[in-house]
């Protein structure tokens, strides 16, 4: 539902200045929303060790709420890299960068990218940086049989949310990809972070052994990974998303009418750290989030635009093409129907 009280580029400013009113960090509270999820995580990785003895049945249950922490993690990281969770840039930048070590994503390098991602979300002359590839019906009809077979496996559930996140967060993450000729910073970003991985999971090995580190560890990172994953998708991937082009495209339009509010209830949006209100976050990128909740309160026309429920969001997993004439993403099959006709 897009459900629009904004009608206008003026309108929306006006929104994203009233929005700017919850951006101001509180050390407190970021303290102890980093405090509540990483020490979770610490007392359930020697109950998970413990729990090889058991069953391993019981170390996989027991990786789902370990995954749940280590994604609210990365969500902190998230913030860090908006400079959003800490009022100082030092915390932000030196909490965001051991976090990062446990997400296996480099601090510097991630938030670069998703840096772009906010500057050009629903650009179609911006596409591939820090986004889902996503192309126009009349790209992918003009595309040869393999290139459009490679779209369809990029766009596989079991890629997108299971093999596509392994070989982001262990594979693409190990070297800046993209940022190679930036200068040192992002291969200082990668290397060091591979490096503290490194010492961190030596000395897991140590005290544990091989096996048990990574019939411990894989199942977390995968699960987290997954999860993270579907969260970015559903936060732009939906029916009457935003996507234009050129002079057409407009920043404060992209960041509400882009984004979702994933409406989740309350223990998941407690995990996925309030992320689901996306388009607050778009219009409003340095909001904490833990002041989003509030923001939203503040601005209650916003509750229900691009609305997702989690049955709805299921549902946009088959839109895959974006039909530039029906202002709307597509299935396969419609696009096939859409060309025919």
């Amino acid at each position: 539902m897009r459900g629009d009280p904004a009608n206008g580029p003026r309108d929306l400013r006006t929104i994203a200045r009233h929005l700017a009113t919850f951006r101001k960090p509180s050390n407190g509270r970021a303290s102890a929303e980093l405090v509540a999820s990483a020490v979770p995580l610490v007392l359930l990785w020697p109950l998970m060790w413990l729990s090889l003895e058991i069953h391993y049945a019981l170390t996989l249950l027991l990786a789902v709420p370990a995954a749940g922490f280590l994604l609210r993690l990365f969500l902190i990281q998230h913030d860090c890299g908006h400079g959003a969770f800490f009022r100082g840039r030092r915390a932000n930048d030196w909490v965001g960068r051991a976090i990062g070590v446990l997400t296996l994503s480099p601090y510097e390098l991630w938030r670069r990218g998703h840096a772009t991602h906010h500057a050009g979300t629903g650009n179609l002359d911006r596409r591939g940086t820090g986004d889902v590839d996503t192309l126009t019906v009349a790209e992918f009809t003009q595309l040869s049989f393999a290139a459009r077979l490679r779209y369809r496996l990029y766009r596989h559930p079991a890629v997108m949310f299971g093999l596509g996140p392994a070989w982001l967060f262990f594979l693409r993450y190990r070297l800046p990809l993209g940022h190679m000729r930036e200068g040192w910073r992002p291969w200082i970003s990668a290397m060091g972070t591979n490096l503290a991985i490194v010492i961190l999971s030596a000395g897991l090995i140590f005290l544990v052994g091989l096996p048990a580190f990574l019939l411990i560890q894989l199942p977390i990172v995968l699960l987290a990974a997954s999860a993270g994953v579907w969260l970015f998708y559903v936060q732009h991937q939906f029916e009457h998303t935003y996507w234009n082009s050129g002079r057409e495209w407009a920043f404060h339009e992209a960041a509400l009418h882009g984004s979702s509010h994933y409406a989740l209830p309350g223990i998941l949006r407690w995990f996925s750290a309030n992320i689901g209100m996306h388009h607050i976050h778009h219009l409003c990128s340095n909001i904490p989030f833990y002041r989003l909740s509030a923001a939203l309160k503040a601005q209650p026309e916003l509750a229900d635009i691009n609305r997702l429920t989690i049955r709805q969001s299921l549902r946009s997993v088959r839109l895959v093409l974006w039909d530039e004439s029906a202002a709307r993403l597509v299935s396969f099959r419609e696009a096939r129907l859409t060309s025919n006709g």
